[in-house]
């Protein structure tokens, strides 16, 4: 998908970048780069091809590119926006190489922590519980069965589920047997971790809706996704170490 919107973009783009008969070049470099100009050209023509809204156009901090969020993703574009880069791009003047582009949306899909509806989640406690996560999980999903038991070994955290059922028809009915269980939390670790299904019947009210309604908002279109307490969000399962990395790292800020 990203690959075929990127060659339509960058056809489209290179079009646009062409002098119309009998004008004068100059003046169309003038007017192609005008404040505004390339903002609009570049928005106008990702929305048309991709059919999705364009989150932002910045100006990028090097080599005088714009960067361009949508569908998650960004891309980067020159000042006269006759071509576009997708991928990423890394600074290679330090000791180490850093990923520009993975840092960069990282701060773009930061989610605010302590603007999360907890009260819409369940708790797990491991240790004192003195750091925080946000989980946004499905019960069907084989990923987050294999970080829930990896999340047993967290060191000192609490984490708060937000049941998300988002990937197969029953998933729905077994968040909602969770929510609707006594000890919400031995509930799920039973089902994710030691393959026993909720007995409680789904019939009480839950926060799905609501979740699901949440996780529209912040764009989140896979399980297992966490927050962390500086508000990163990482996509995808990983081991214990990371976690506590990540935790360790989340608590500095």
């Amino acid at each position: 998908m990203l690959k075929s919107l990127v060659f339509a973009l960058t056809l489209c783009l290179s079009a646009l970048a062409l002098p119309a008969a009998g004008q004068d070049a100059a003046q169309k470099d003038k007017a192609a780069t005008a404040p505004g100009t390339v903002e609009q050209r570049i928005r106008e023509v990702v929305e048309k091809i991709s059919g999705q809204k364009v989150d932002s156009i910045n100006k990028a901090p090097f080599l005088g590119l714009y960067e361009v969020m949508v569908a998650g993703d960004l891309l980067y574009t020159d000042e006269k926006a006759t071509f576009l880069i997708a991928g990423d791009v890394y600074d290679l003047r330090g000791a180490q190489p850093r990923n520009l582009k993975e840092e960069r949306l990282s701060k773009l899909n930061a989610i605010n922590f302590a603007e999360l509806p907890l009260d819409q989640s369940f708790k797990i406690v491991r240790g004192n519980g003195k750091r925080q996560l946000a989980y946004f999980s499905d019960p069907n999903c084989p990923y987050c069965k294999r970080l829930d038991k990896d999340l047993m070994g967290a060191q000192d955290v609490t984490v708060h589920v937000f049941l998300y059922p988002i990937l197969s028809a029953d998933s729905s009915a077994k968040a909602k047997a969770v929510w609707c269980s006594p000890d919400r939390a031995k509930a799920w670790i039973d089902m994710m971790v030691n393959g026993v299904e909720p007995k409680a019947s789904p019939t009480c009210d839950t926060p799905i809706d609501k979740n699901l309604a949440l996780g529209q908002k912040y764009r989140i279109t896979g399980t297992p996704t966490l927050v962390f307490e500086n508000g990163q969000r990482v996509p995808g399962a990983m081991p214990v170490d990371k976690i506590n990395s990540l935790l360790a790292d989340a608590a500095k800020k």
